[in-house]
């Protein structure tokens, strides 16, 4: 029986707020259960070298972190050791190239788009809330450049949105928390656009192998999943 009385192909209740953060271009706090994510979205005009090279387009990256309090034990900063956890690392790579499957980069010509997502309290898939956060946070951003004249065009073409998936105990479940993704014979994390496809898929054995017919399976839960999220993400954004 899973927490709260929780259906296997249920998500935990999803909260998103908008314009959390008073100086940023766009911001979000969003919640999937009792994990917590701040992400906000900053215009910069600063391209990296790389991308200067290549004339008529824009740029988008993402950061991410946990706040030391976010897991039961302080967590140490990675500031003090000098340099980004292997973890930190893939996930805010990870965010970034989600996002830029759906955002036009051409659009963007001469600036980039910062992704920070912040985790303030982690009980499992932090990843997959950024992700969501973080489309409601450039989505809000992009509204306002809209507004005020700085972008002439609207560089999103298809809203994103993810969500965790798992075997657990020979279960499929949908949006595991930190006792069922710790518990997982599979684990798996999926990121699909509302009209377009699928972005990314991501799916391991961590006890046991699984075969194609629980793929699909988790791959139709999780993509049921998301369309409650596109729901809250476009309420957010209004």
């Amino acid at each position: 029986m899973r927490k709260f009385n929780r259906k296997n192909d249920e998500t935990r209740e999803i909260y998103i707020e908008g314009n959390f953060i008073k100086n940023a271009d766009g911001s979000c706090l969003i919640k999937y259960g009792e994990t917590k994510v701040i992400c906000t979205a900053s215009l910069d005009k600063d391209l990296p070298t790389w991308v200067k090279k290549n004339k008529k387009t824009g740029w988008l990256t993402a950061e991410y972190g946990m706040l030391p309090a976010s897991t039961s034990e302080r967590m140490k900063r990675e500031s003090r050791s000098g340099k980004q956890s292997n973890r930190s690392i893939e996930i805010q790579r990870l965010i970034g190239r989600a996002l830029r499957t759906v955002v036009d980069l051409k659009k963007l010509d001469g600036c980039q788009f910062i992704l920070d997502c912040d985790v303030i309290h982690a009980d499992g898939g932090t990843r997959t809330a950024c992700i969501s956060g973080a489309f409601v946070a450039i989505s809000l951003a992009i509204k306002k450049f809209l507004t005020n004249g700085t972008l002439l065009e609207n560089p999103i073409k298809d809203p994103i949105a993810a969500v965790s998936c798992g075997i657990v105990n020979g279960q499929i479940l949908v949006d595991l928390d930190y006792s069922e993704d710790s518990n997982a014979d599979v684990d798996a994390n999926f990121v699909f656009t509302e009209k377009s496809g699928i972005s990314e898929v991501q799916i391991s054995g961590e006890k046991n192998t699984f075969n194609t017919r629980s793929v699909n399976k988790m791959i139709q839960l999780s993509n049921e999943a998301t369309k409650k999220i596109f729901k809250l993400q476009k309420q957010a954004i209004k």
